[in-house]
C-alpha cells in the first residue's frame, strides 16, 4: 500500500501556457510508486545476485549469518531458492513472448448501395455453385455490376493475357472479388497446393501486370476460425496465410480477406456489401450471423494459471524434422524428461549433417533413438514408419517440425517452388492427421511460424503453409482430438535463426532470437494447458511496427500498446522534424538542374547509409529500392532521414510510391516547390479565465454495434447508418407487430430500427442498502428503488 499524491496543474494565467492533455502523450495521473522510486536497495540487489549465482558465501555474508545451524539452513534452502528465482524469471520472459489471435466485433458496417463494375473471379466449374450465385445475386441487388471471369489456368502470363483480352486493365473496375479459394481440389501437377490457391497466387501478380488498381478481396468459407463460424477448412486457411503476404507485397492492389458462413443469409450478405464498400483499414474480416469481426493480435500471458494436464513424455514420441535445429532442441527436452524412445524422421535420415552427434547426445540422456529416412509428405512411407513402432513402447505423442523456408516474393515464386515450400509442412501435417486418426495421444504439436499469423515479405507460400497448420489444429480440436499449433518467432541457433545473417536481419527488424530452453518451456506449457493455437515470439514492436505498417496500416496489431505508442512517436517525430534544414534552404539558390542533382545526391547518400554502403556511388539512381536490398524497415529509415534533411512531411509509403532513388528525388523536389508557396498556419493563443478541462475517458453504447467513442466517430466519418433488423433475443412477436399500414396502434410498418446489440448482456448494478437506510430514505427515493428492483426482476 502506497500513499497517492495528486499533483494538480496550476490555473493558467496569461503568461502560463495551458497544460498538456493526455491525448498529447503526457500523463496527468500519478505514476505508480515503482516507476518513480529511487534506485533499488543495494543490499537487496546483493542478496538476489548471490541467489542467482548460488553463491553461499556471499549470501551468508549479506545476511550476516555466523551461527552454524543458520548457515546449514541457508545452504539447504539456497538451491531451491535459486531454482525458484530462475523459474519465475523465465516464466516472466515466456509470458512476454505469448500472443494469440482474437476476433473483435466491428461496431459499424456501412451498407449503403454499391456502384460500378465488379470483377468476380471464380474457379473453372464453379459458375453454377450455389454459394457463388447467392453472393453475386446479393451484390447485384445492392447495385454492383458483377462481371464474371471464370478461369482454370494458373499460369501468370496466360492469366494476364486473358485479363487484357477481357478488357480488365487500369482503373475500369470498382473492385475485384475472388472466389478462387472455394476450389479445394489438389492441383493435378502440384498436389500439395489446392487449385484455388494456385490460381490466386497467379492472379495477384497478373492483376498488377495489367495495371489494375481496384482492391482485390478474397472470399473464403471456413478459412478463418470463430465460435459460430462454418466448418474449418485448412485448405482455405492457406488463402489467409497467402493473403497476409500479398497485403505487404501489393499494398495498393490487395483489398483484404473476408470469411463467410457456408450458407450466408440476408444479414450476412448485407454485411458483406458494407465490408466491400469499405470499413476503414479493416482487411482481415469474418462475417457471421451475429455480426462482423476484425482479426486482432493480443498478448496472452499465462500468469499464475494452473496446469490442466502435466505432459510427462513416455513410450515413443515421433518428431518430424527431428534432426533439424528446432526439432533437435525439442528432442533434447524429451530425452531429458525421460521418454523411452525417440523416433526422428528426416528426408536424409542418419546421413544428415550432425545427426550422429545428436543421437549420441540423446542416448546419453537415457533415450533409445531411431532415425528413419522418411519424407512425411509420402503418406505410405509415413504409415509404414508408424506401423513399425513396437507395441511395448507405443506411440504417445507427435511433434511436426519438418518444413522449408522461403525468401522470394510472390512475383518471383514459380508454381513449382510454391508447391515445394508448401509440401513438407502441409502434406506432412495432413498425413500425420490421417494416419494417426483417432489414436489417443498425449500431444500432437505442430511447429508453425508467425509468417502465418501476421505475414512477412517474401514468404507467400511459407505463410500459407503455416496458416494451414494453425487451422488443422483447430479442426482437430473440433473433432475432439488433441492438437497444439505454435507459431514461432526466431530461435537462437535453430531454424531460420541458424542461417547466416538471418538472425542479425531479424534482430534489425525487431524480431529477437529466443533462448531455446525457454522456447521449449513455452511449448510444454501450451500443451499442458490444452491450448490450440498460440504465437510465441520475442518482439521489439517499437522497431517492428513502423516498418511493418509503412505501406499500409495494420488493424491486426492495433490493440498492442507498444505498437500504438511506436506509431504515435513516429508521427510526432515527423511533425517535429518539419522545421526544415540548411540543405532545403541552399536549394533555393541553385538552378533547376542543379537542384535535382543535389536532391538526388542526398537521396543516394541516405540510401547508402541505410544499406550500409560506404559511398553513395554504390547506389544506382534508376534501380528499384527492392532490387537494392530494401525491406519495410529500411524504407522507413530512409523516409525518416529525408524528413530530417528537407523538413517535409513525407509519407511513410514513400519508397513504395516512388520505387527508385531518382523517383524519390523528383517527388521531394515537387514537395519543396509546392511547400514554398504555402505558409504554415499560426495557432492563435486565446486567453481564458476558466480552469482547463481534462477528458480522461469516454464510453458509449449505441445501436449498430457502437461500443466506443471511436466506433461512433467512424460512423459519423463514413456517413453510415446504425440500423439493424429487429432483435430476436427479447421475446418480441416480430411478425405480429409488423403491419405495412402506417399509424396502426401497437404496430410498426418498418422492419429495421436502431437497436442495441446483446442487450441481455448488460450487467445490472445493484445497491446494497440496509433496512435502516431504506427507511431513512425520502419517499421519492424509495419509489425509485422499488421500481428499479421490479424492472430487474422482470428482466
Amino acid at each position: 500500500h502506497h500513499p497517492i499524491t495528486w499533483h494538480l496543474p496550476p490555473t493558467p494565467t496569461p503568461d502560463t501556457p495551458p497544460p498538456t492533455y493526455p491525448f498529447q502523450h503526457q500523463h496527468y495521473w500519478p505514476e505508480p510508486a515503482s516507476q518513480t522510486a529511487s534506485a533499488a536497495d543495494p543490499h537487496e540487489a546483493l542478496f538476489w545476485e548471490a541467489v542467482d549465482r548460488e553463491d553461499l558465501a556471499t549470501l551468508t555474508t549479506a545476511l550476516d549469518i555466523t551461527d552454524e545451524r543458520d548457515h546449514d539452513a541457508v545452504a539447504t534452502a539456497l538451491p531451491t531458492l535459486t531454482s525458484w528465482r530462475r523459474r519465475t524469471r523465465g516464466q516472466s520472459t515466456v509470458d512476454s513472448w505469448r500472443y494469440r489471435v482474437i476476433w473483435r466485433r466491428l461496431g459499424i458496417v456501412n451498407s449503403d448501395r454499391l456502384s460500378g463494375r465488379w470483377l468476380t473471379v471464380i474457379p473453372a466449374g464453379f459458375a453454377e455453385d450455389g454459394r457463388v450465385e447467392t453472393v453475386l445475386d446479393a451484390l447485384r441487388s445492392y447495385g454492383a455490376e458483377c462481371v464474371v471471369l471464370e478461369t482454370g489456368d494458373a499460369a501468370r502470363a496466360t492469366l494476364a493475357d486473358r485479363l487484357t483480352a477481357e478488357g480488365v486493365t487500369g482503373a475500369g473496375y470498382g473492385a475485384v472479388l475472388s472466389f478462387l479459394s472455394l476450389d479445394e481440389e489438389p492441383h493435378p501437377a502440384l498436389p500439395a497446393v489446392p487449385k484455388g490457391l494456385a490460381l490466386l497466387s497467379a492472379l495477384v501478380p497478373a492483376l498488377s501486370d495489367v495495371g489494375v488498381t481496384a482492391p482485390l478481396w478474397s472470399v473464403t468459407m471456413g478459412g478463418a476460425d470463430g465460435d459460430d463460424g462454418p466448418r474449418i477448412s485448412p485448405d482455405q486457411a492457406l488463402t489467409w496465410g497467402f493473403g497476409l503476404v500479398a497485403a505487404l507485397e501489393y499494398p495498393r492492389l490487395w483489398g483484404g480477406l473476408v470469411d463467410l458462413p457456408t450458407e450466408p443469409d440476408e444479414k450476412v450478405l448485407r454485411y458483406l456489401a458494407g465490408v466491400l464498400r469499405g470499413q476503414g483499414d479493416e482487411d482481415q474480416i469474418a462475417i457471421r450471423n451475429s455480426g462482423v469481426f476484425g482479426r486482432r493480435l493480443v498478448r496472452a500471458p499465462l500468469g499464475e494459471a494452473a496446469e490442466r494436464r502435466p505432459w510427462t513424455p513416455r513410450g515413443t514420441v515421433l518428431v518430424t524434422g527431428g534432426t533439424g535445429g528446432v526439432g533437435g532442441q525439442i528432442a533434447r527436452w524429451l530425452a531429458g524428461e525421460g521418454v523411452e524412445h525417440l523416433l526422428l524422421l528426416g528426408r536424409r535420415g542418419a546421413d544428415g549433417e550432425g545427426v550422429r552427434e545428436l543421437v549420441a547426445e540423446l542416448e546419453g540422456l537415457g533415450a533409445a533413438v531411431t532415425v528413419a529416412s522418411c519424407d512425411v509428405a509420402d503418406r505410405d512411407a509415413l504409415a509404414s514408419v508408424v506401423e513399425a513402432v513396437p507395441a511395448d513402447c507405443p506411440l504417445t505423442a507427435v511433434v511436426h517440425a519438418a518444413g522449408l523456408g522461403q525468401q522470394s516474393t510472390i512475383a518471383e515464386t514459380s508454381p513449382e517452388e510454391f508447391a515445394r515450400v508448401v509440401k513438407g509442412k502441409v502434406l506432412g501435417a495432413r498425413n500425420l492427421d490421417e494416419v494417426l486418426g483417432d489414436r489417443p495421444l498425449d500431444a500432437f504439436v505442430l511447429i508453425s511460424s508467425n509468417a502465418g499469423v501476421w505475414g512477412g515479405g517474401g514468404q507467400g507460400a511459407y505463410a500459407a503453409a503455416n496458416a494451414y497448420l494453425d487451422a488443422l489444429a483447430r479442426q482437430r480440436r473440433r473433432q475432439g482430438r488433441t492438437a497444439t499449433s505454435i507459431a514461432w518467432g526466431s530461435w537462437a541457433g535453430a531454424g531460420l535463426g541458424a542461417v547466416d545473417g538471418a538472425a542479425e536481419r531479424l534482430e534489425r527488424l525487431g524480431v529477437s532470437a529466443m533462448d531455446p530452453d525457454l522456447a521449449v518451456r513455452a511449448l510444454v506449457a501450451s500443451v499442458e494447458r490444452g491450448e490450440t493455437a498460440l504465437s510465441v515470439a520475442d518482439m521489439d514492436w517499437t522497431r517492428f511496427a513502423p516498418g511493418f505498417t509503412a505501406a499500409r496500416p495494420s488493424p491486426l496489431l492495433s490493440e498492442l500498446p507498444e505498437v500504438r505508442a511506436a506509431l504515435r512517436e513516429l508521427a510526432a517525430e515527423a511533425e517535429t522534424e518539419r522545421s526544415g534544414s540548411d540543405l532545403a534552404g541552399r536549394l533555393a539558390s541553385l538552378s533547376e538542374a542543379d537542384r535535382e542533382a543535389a536532391v538526388l545526391d542526398a537521396v543516394r547518400s541516405h540510401t547508402a547509409a541505410v544499406l550500409g554502403h560506404r559511398e553513395a556511388a554504390e547506389v544506382d539512381a534508376d534501380t528499384a529500392f527492392t532490387g537494392q536490398g530494401f525491406d519495410s524497415m529500411t524504407a522507413v529509415q530512409l523516409r525518416n532521414a529525408l524528413v530530417k534533411d528537407f523538413g517535409l512531411r513525407l509519407p511513410t509509403t514513400l519508397v513504395f510510391d516512388c520505387p527508385t532513388p531518382r523517383a524519390v528525388a523528383r517527388f521531394v523536389l515537387d514537395e519543396l516547390a509546392g511547400g514554398a508557396a504555402e505558409q504554415a498556419p499560426v495557432a492563435a493563443a486565446v486567453r481564458t479565465d476558466d480552469d482547463p478541462v481534462v477528458i480522461v475517458g469516454m464510453a458509449c453504447r449505441l445501436p449498430g454495434g457502437i461500443a466506443s467513442p471511436e466506433d461512433l466517430w467512424k460512423l459519423l466519418e463514413a456517413g453510415g447508418e446504425a440500423l439493424s433488423d429487429f432483435p430476436t433475443d427479447r421475446g418480441w412477436d416480430i411478425d405480429g407487430i409488423y403491419d405495412p399500414e402506417p399509424g396502426l396502434p401497437g404496430k410498426t410498418y418498418v422492419r429495421r430500427g436502431g437497436f442495441l446489440e446483446d442487450a441481455g448482456g448488460f450487467d445490472a448494478a445493484f445497491f446494497r442498502i440496509s433496512p435502516r437506510e431504506a427507511l431513512a430514505m425520502d419517499p421519492q427515493h424509495r419509489v425509485f428503488l422499488e421500481t428499479s428492483w421490479e424492472v430487474f426482476e422482470r428482466a
